[in-house]
């Protein structure tokens, strides 16, 4: 099968939209679909995202989009996400009636809203209702929305989304994040709190920041708001984006991992830390409260502080850990389940 996948999260960016697709790919081409992923690199007129300036735009993309839709021929289109690639894929599916999977990779509402209210706080809920709108707009349009959990899930009913659901959790490459390997930094003396992520408003590290912790605590990433966090809170480890190996050995330096955000839709690196054998600490929001559904996992609480104490109390061996995460969050899984979506609703 002739596979596309479009989507405004591509290299040279690094976040788990872009994970998901990398994985994705090589394994749908290690069993012999011809895939093509189209990113905003591959137009000559792109704009840097307001506030974000590592993520860059595609502007009026759609005659070569078009070009090169034609020249691939695709079976399947997949649309990744909501931005200029997406919205423009889908006005060329609907001119040319070719059915098209979607894919909720993040809450684009309250992303939005939390943008526009560090400018204009008054703006939160008509920004946060505005940008509801617009994923109702855009996803009901789909023939399967590619979710992560049954929590993002009945999020989406309440908007008023349409659209046939398919819940496929995200995976781990298992034999990278691994308990045994080398460390990052020396073993030290004291207890060490991990957070790996974008440091961006939307995922309320300053939570992390903040909470009593009398040990080391470690940022891995990197983001518009790196150099104000940086500024503010002097005594935490910044060490800017790490992958692969070297992300694996961050994980495995740290006691537990400190999940701050309230919005985002799954979190791999959730189950990275888990993988290489370390708690997980987070709220009861969608994601963590999908993933760390036994202690010996970690904990979920609404005061992060104690989330963090509960998952240090786990009594499981990070060995323990890694083999429950290798059971269940494998990209071969999320690529068997995303074929059998687009295949029962012939995307």
């Amino acid at each position: 099968m002739r596979i596309l996948i479009i989507s405004d999260a591509w290299h040279p960016q690094i976040n788990g939209v872009v994970r998901t697709y990398e994985y994705l790919a090589a394994e749908l081409t290690r069993r012999g679909h011809e895939v093509q992923v189209i990113g905003p690199h591959d137009f000559p007129w792109r704009m840097p995202l307001p506030g974000y300036r590592e993520i860059e735009l595609a502007l009026f993309p759609y005659c070569r989009l078009s070009g090169m839709i034609e020249a691939f021929a695709p079976d399947s289109i997949h649309i990744a996400t909501e931005g200029p690639l997406g919205q423009t894929a889908q006005r060329w599916c609907r001119r040319h009636n070719h059915r098209f999977s979607t894919a909720f990779h993040t809450m684009f509402p309250d992303y939005f809203a939390k943008r526009v209210a560090k400018h204009f706080p008054w703006l939160y809920r008509p920004a946060r209702t505005l940008g509801i709108a617009m994923v109702k707009k855009f996803h009901n349009r789909s023939a399967v929305i590619i979710t992560t959990t049954e929590t993002i899930n009945r999020e989406l009913r309440t908007w008023g989304i349409t659209a046939p659901l398919a819940a496929i959790p995200r995976g781990v490459p298992i034999d990278l994040f691994t308990v045994e390997g080398p460390l990052a930094i020396d073993p030290m003396k004291k207890l060490v709190a991990l957070f790996v992520g974008r440091v961006a408003i939307e995922k309320n590290i300053e939570a992390f920041l903040n909470m009593e912790w009398e040990g080391l605590k470690i940022v891995v990433g990197d983001g518009p708001s790196l150099p104000a966090l940086r500024a503010a809170f002097p005594d935490v480890m910044f060490v800017g984006k790490k992958t692969g190996a070297d992300l694996a050995s961050w994980y495995r330096s740290a006691d537990v991992f400190v999940f701050p955000s309230r919005t985002d839709t799954f979190g791999i690196v959730l189950i990275e830390a888990l993988s290489c054998g370390i708690p997980v600490a987070g709220y009861p929001v969608a994601g963590p409260q999908d993933i760390i559904t036994t202690p010996l996992l970690g904990a979920v609480d609404d005061d992060l502080s104690q989330a963090v104490k509960l998952a240090l109390q786990s009594t499981g061996k990070k060995e323990e850990r890694h083999d429950y995460i290798s059971q269940i969050y494998t990209w071969p899984a999320f690529t068997d389940s995303f074929l059998e979506s687009l295949s029962v609703h012939q995307c």
